[in-house]
């Protein structure tokens, strides 16, 4: 792991490069000629105007208001840093925002207001609310908070939350619901035990009260004990749950007998004698960040009938609130409701709890590494990359919106509306962060055959910090530790120079092991001792003698010389005839595989065929049904030369071979990306009312030129060549590829790596039997 000064840095630098801060404006209509600067200005903004001047609610329909959402602060309660003041809270305001448009494509203006006095707060928010269709308030210390958002709430028509209170009671109910299911435990019952009585905790009571929880059954207190009717200087709402003070006063003699534990207070002040003092199967929801009030592993050790839940990633059942609040302002805005009422947030709830219980993507087993992740003590509440999460939970918020009467344009077409919002989402795909995630799930040995390349160390460096693979470092020893100093390069890494008197007894190994492979293809034993010194021979040996698991080269030299040792020593996969490449685009329509980018320069029909297949199962390695359409320049036979009629022979090897594979073609580019196109002409198509995912080139210049031109002119990132057909998890990464484009490839690496163990596990188990 990092240190803390070099993840001081990192984060600074992260703020600061290449543009200062995280969020920008980006036009949404056209603006490159004369014509389109007098529309979206003067003389022509004046009609909008005019019209919203006679008919104020045509604000929705004209400018951004309905999807331009408000997180305000006076900074006055910043993460755990306290009272910091409006300027210094702003980062994390950007960052909400980044949230906001990522989960659920909401803009978001931040702003934070240099006001302590609640009256002033107020009334400068109340001030430009005329701008938003939402606001959220953030990190307002307590009691303040909850004066602000209810006169907020009362006063303005606008949807208004303040999300360190709900948000937390909102994931935590959900997660309280499932965990009381599964210790067959009424909630009417239970009797619970909070430590904590800020904002979060008292909203989450709150809470818990509305689902069912009765106010005599919670126990509450703070830094100076239980909550008691005689003690001064607490809040309205802290008073609502103040006990007798003759009664118990110690939180460790409450949770004898106790049936749950919510912690929204303080690090490792819950000892493993307090939950052996807890009735059967307690449900804990230790959720201080970044330290629970009870280390995770302490507590399994106590109980091994506990439902546990934190803050934490790195532990199951993470409450965060990402899971609500950007799907709760989608919804309430997408309804022009007036308000985010009790009711919107317990559909919330309802909506999550359930959401729980279906089964699971496979997209989301694939990012984080599970067989099949089940409803059960581990998975009480569904994981942050569900890409479920757009299209459920805001519609049950918009129904009851509309079910209470605040909604002011009701839908109408569901299933246009679920469908608009998974459209949404494309905006901006997780693919990205869902291979990191599965790969930091069981990180591999990777070989950087290029260590003494500076960026290549960079990547090197983000991949251990990242804890996505263990790198070993390729390269002159020296040069890789002269620029490990100049990058302030930290971690024990493996470091291999293949021509260092200390691997003469690996070199000759390898050097063994290469002849008898290539002898009887021309390779002398002397071409064999030489060439083992050169590092990309070496890397490839070293994966496939299995002193690594995967491999990276190519950033300093060719394609071509970077992947011919390669296909000397790895061998091909089982039945597999030819080895291609693929590029995932990261585009505004989701992510866009591209084949063969790479390798095969004019394909055969036969051969196009199985590049093909290979895309369509690596589609599926990340979670994805494969939409595949054989590309060319003719339309389904409306032309006749051989490149065309290989893809048409190509596409009827496949029908007959994997007729269950959506595939069809030949078809041009644009038929292929426009569905209305594509059902309107062509009807019979297995494409047609498809969304395509997968573009097969008939040639190499073709999809190498389309999908550089994507990357460059459309700034796509893109992640790949992704040598498909090998036995071996190796890569070979374009010239010049970026520090991101490395790490990223590192990733998919690490996958590759994965999945080919299970493979060969799986394989082992058969033949075993």
């Amino acid at each position: 792991m990092a240190s803390p000064e070099r993840n001081r840095r990192e984060a600074l630098i992260y703020h600061a490069k290449p543009k200062p801060g995280k969020i920008k404006i980006v036009p949404t209509k056209r603006y490159s000629s004369q014509r389109d600067l007098s529309l979206a200005y003067s003389p022509g903004v004046a009609e909008p105007c005019k019209e919203i001047a006679a008919n104020p609610d045509d604000v929705y329909r004209y400018t951004t208001k309905g999807n331009l959402v408000a997180v305000i602060s006076n900074g006055t309660a910043v993460l755990g840093l306290g009272n910091i003041g409006p300027l210094a809270s702003k980062p994390v305001m950007e960052g909400k925002g980044l949230l906001f448009k990522i989960f659920a494509d909401l803009d978001v203006f931040d702003i934070e207001v240099d006001a302590n006095d609640p009256e002033a707060f107020i009334e400068t928010v109340k001030r430009i609310a005329p701008t938003f269709g939402g606001i959220n308030l953030e990190d307002i210390k307590a009691p303040e908070a909850f004066e602000i958002e209810r006169r907020l709430k009362a006063e303005l028509d606008i949807p208004v939350m303040h999300d360190d209170q709900h948000g937390t009671a909102i994931i935590s109910g959900a997660a309280l619901l499932n965990a009381l299911e599964l210790a067959n435990k009424k909630i009417d019952e239970v009797c619970i035990v909070v430590s904590g009585a800020g904002s979060a905790a008292v909203s989450c009571v709150n809470m818990y009260l509305s689902l069912g929880v009765k106010l005599s059954n919670v126990w509450m207190f703070d830094i100076d004990g239980l909550i008691t009717t005689d003690r001064t200087g607490l809040s309205r709402e802290q008073m609502r749950f103040a006990r007798d003070p003759k009664q118990i006063r110690s939180m460790a003699a409450a949770m004898e007998g106790a049936d749950m534990f919510l912690g929204l207070s303080a690090p490792n002040i819950v000892s493993q004698d307090m939950l052996r003092s807890m009735a059967p199967d307690p449900i804990v929801f230790a959720m201080a960040n970044p330290d629970p009030e009870i280390r995770y592993d302490m507590a399994m050790e106590a109980r091994k009938d506990i439902i546990m839940a934190t803050g934490r990633s790195d532990f199951p059942n993470q409450v965060n609130n990402v899971l609500g609040f950007p799907f709760i302002f989608r919804g309430a805005l997408d309804v022009r409701a007036t308000e985010i009422n009790e009711a919107m947030k317990l559909a919330a709830v309802h909506a999550l709890a359930a959401l729980a219980k279906e089964s699971v993507p496979e997209q989301v087993n694939i990012a984080y590494g599970e067989t099949k992740l089940n409803f059960g003590r581990d998975y009480i509440l569904p994981k942050p990359f569900d890409p479920r999460l757009i299209s459920t939970l805001p519609p049950a918020v918009a129904r009851a919106a509309m079910e209470t009467g605040v909604a002011k344009e009701p839908i109408e077409d569901w299933i246009r509306y679920e469908a608009e919002l998974l459209d949404r989402m494309n905006a901006d795909n997780k693919m990205v962060r869902l291979l990191l995630n599965r790969a930091r799930t069981n990180p591999k040995r990777l070989v950087y055959a290029e260590a003494d390349q500076l960026d290549v160390l960079k990547a090197a460096q983000i991949v251990y910090d990242e804890g996505i693979a263990h790198p070993i470092l390729l390269g002159r020893e020296q040069r890789i530790r002269e620029l490990m100093a100049e990058i302030e390069f930290e971690g024990n890494v493996m470091i291999i120079d293949p021509k260092a008197e200390s691997q003469s007894e690996r070199m000759d190994q390898y050097a063994a092991a290469l002849w008898a492979r290539r002898r009887r293809k021309g390779m002398t034993e002397y071409d064999a001792k030489r060439l083992v010194r050169e590092r990309n021979y070496f890397a490839s040996l070293m994966v496939e003698m299995g002193d690594a698991d995967c491999m990276i080269t190519g950033q300093s030299r060719t394609y071509p010389s970077s992947i011919r040792p390669i296909l000397e020593i790895i061998d091909r996969g089982r039945d597999i005839n030819h080895v291609a490449t693929t590029n995932m685009m990261i585009t505004d329509r989701g992510p866009m595989f591209i084949s063969d980018t790479s390798i095969n320069i004019d394909p055969t029909a036969e051969t196009l065929a199985e590049i093909a297949m290979m895309t369509a199962r690596t589609v599926r390695l990340f979670g994805i049904e494969p939409v595949v359409a054989m590309i060319s320049y003719t339309n389904f036979g409306d032309g006749k030369h051989p490149e065309s009629s290989k893809v048409k022979q190509a596409v009827e090897i496949i029908h007959s071979q994997a007729p269950e594979l959506l595939i069809d073609g030949e078809i041009q580019v644009d038929f292929a990306l426009n569905q209305d196109m594509l059902t309107d002409k062509f009807p019979f198509s297995k494409l047609a009312g498809r969304k395509v995912n997968t573009l097969i080139f008939p040639n190499l210049t073709a999809a190498n030129a389309t999908y550089k031109l994507m990357k460059e002119l459309n700034k796509y990132d893109s992640i790949g060549p992704i040598i498909m057909g090998l036995d071996k998890p190796v890569h070979v990464i374009q010239f010049g590829a970026s520090v991101e484009e490395m790490v990223n490839m590192s990733a998919v690496s690490v996958v590759d790596a994965q999945q080919k163990q299970r493979y060969d596990e799986k394989m082992a188990q058969i033949q075993g039997f």
